[in-house]
């Protein structure tokens, strides 16, 4: 399998370790040399947080290596070198499925063309399903919650917290504003007048409200 090995660490990392990068080199390479990957090419972000995916040169160089079929995969040695958002994170699992390329993150034992990794994926897909629910269920108790005190909630704007920060991060794994707002209405996530429906239009009223 031909890999893009990918290594980060944020600016705070880099000044607690400088051997940071070094060692996720390190244990890429003798993973690969165990089992038989050629590395075509090295993602580095250094002094980058993991919050996001978006904003990541190095990142983003590794995707484009994998969706243009000059890599099979990108291997990274822990899950939160990739992503610290499990939604996130998710998102891009299903990404790597439908463009049919390999990720590996060693430290979860998550390798997608392996039956335990695939299993791996699933629960955290599980996962992030879970969270995200939970946030549309928290939007609908406050909902709730404000017209059992008489608030008007009519046009004026009531999103959350919760749901500005997940649909930007959908939006930073590439996802278009439509499968954004397909996500969010399947979810039962309420728009900001309350519906149960979302439109693109409306997701880019989100993002132009949290730029």
């Amino acid at each position: 399998m031909r890999v893009v090995a990918y290594v980060r660490v944020s600016t705070r990392e880099q000044a607690e370790d400088g051997h940071g990068l070094d060692a996720q080199r390190a244990e890429i390479t003798r993973t690969a040399e165990a089992r038989g990957w050629s590395i075509v090419a090295w993602g580095c972000d250094a002094g980058v947080s993991g919050a996001h995916l978006d904003g990541r040169d190095g990142w983003s160089r590794a995707i484009e290596l994998v969706e243009s079929g000059q890599a099979d995969g990108i291997v990274a040695t822990k899950i939160d070198r990739v992503s610290r958002s499990v939604a996130d994170f998710a998102a891009l699992v299903s990404r790597a499925k439908e463009h049919r390329w390999n990720l590996v993150v060693l430290d979860i034992g998550l390798d997608l063309s392996t039956p335990t990794g695939e299993f791996v994926a699933t629960i955290m897909c599980a996962a992030a399903q879970l969270e995200r629910r939970m946030v549309g269920q928290r939007t609908k108790d406050g909902l709730a919650a404000a017209k059992a005190k008489g608030v008007r909630l009519g046009r004026p704007v009531v999103i959350t917290d919760d749901v500005a920060r997940r649909v930007a991060e959908l939006r930073a794994t590439g996802a278009t504003l439509a499968e954004i707002a397909d996500q969010l209405t399947d979810d039962g996530v309420p728009t900001a007048g309350g519906g149960d429906r979302w439109w693109p239009s409306t997701v880019r009223g989100v993002l132009a409200r949290s730029a």
